[in-house]
């Protein structure tokens, strides 16, 4: 039997508990032979706090989701669908579909590229006042009246010989003024 990577869907916030109760169970009821690797997808991600403070942790790509690499059988399902926090696997028409490796990867975001942090999340929201730390217009300060944090993107209004001058800027760009 063909050891696949398959989707398990989670109760939400509840997947380091889940690979945690997996990998008891597991132990314990000696499905070792048939349940081999348990992944939760997350990428590495620079968050920006107030004062301009860069911390980089791990966020999860899927939230509610866990990847379980297994020998797919009837003892092997009853291990992973009874585990508590699980509410089923993903496929069609109620049967669980393994992953190809591409799916896999593309889940994992494997890549050759290292282990840089992948984006950045900053905690600002429109209206909040942040000061520009690089670039031509280092110095200036201004209030941000967009966000787009797919591009890890701002824009920020700043004052410019006596203008209003709306100017998009990178997250590493700015800092929050406190």
């Amino acid at each position: 039997m063909a050891k696949r990577w398959y989707i398990v869907q989670t109760y939400s916030g509840y997947e380091n508990k889940v690979k945690a109760d997996l990998e008891h169970r597991i132990e314990t009821m000696g499905m070792q032979d048939h349940i081999f690797d348990i992944q939760i997808p997350t990428e590495r991600v620079t968050e920006i706090k107030e004062g301009g403070k860069r911390e980089v942790k791990d966020a999860k790509i899927f939230p509610s989701y866990v990847l379980v690499r297994m020998e797919m059988d009837d003892d092997s399902w009853t291990c992973v669908r009874n585990t508590p926090g699980v509410t089923g696997f993903l496929g069609a028409n109620g049967k669980p579909s393994p992953l190809s490796r591409e799916e896999y990867n593309k889940m994992m975001r494997k890549s050759d590229k290292g282990d840089a942090p992948k984006r950045t999340a900053v905690n600002v929201q429109v209206g909040t006042s942040v000061r520009v730390t690089s670039g031509p217009l280092a110095g200036f300060d201004g209030q941000v009246s967009e966000i787009n944090a797919e591009a890890g993107k701002v824009k920020v209004s700043l004052l410019i010989f006596g203008r209003e001058t709306p100017v998009e800027l990178t997250f590493e760009q700015i800092e929050v003024i406190v």
